[in-house]
């Protein structure tokens, strides 16, 4: 059975749960110190629609990540 309320009302429930989910996200790589390298990888692909075209800033987060563990 379909929850109550409206369809906009749970999709933007939704939203905000995906929201919190990238702050989390993004509270926890910035504990890495690979925040900048995360968000050029992030840029690269909205930008690039394809993660084949960004491997400079693939392998850049990688390596920052790779240090930090």
């Amino acid at each position: 059975m379909a929850k109550p309320g409206h369809a906009w009302s749970r999709a933007a429930a939704e939203r905000d749960d995906a929201e919190e989910g990238e702050d989390l996200l993004d509270a926890m790589i910035a504990r890495t110190g690979c925040l900048e390298q995360h968000r050029q990888l992030q840029e690269c692909m909205a930008e690039r629609q394809d993660w084949r075209h960004c491997q400079e800033q693939l392998r850049a987060f990688g390596a920052c990540m790779a240090r930090r563990q």
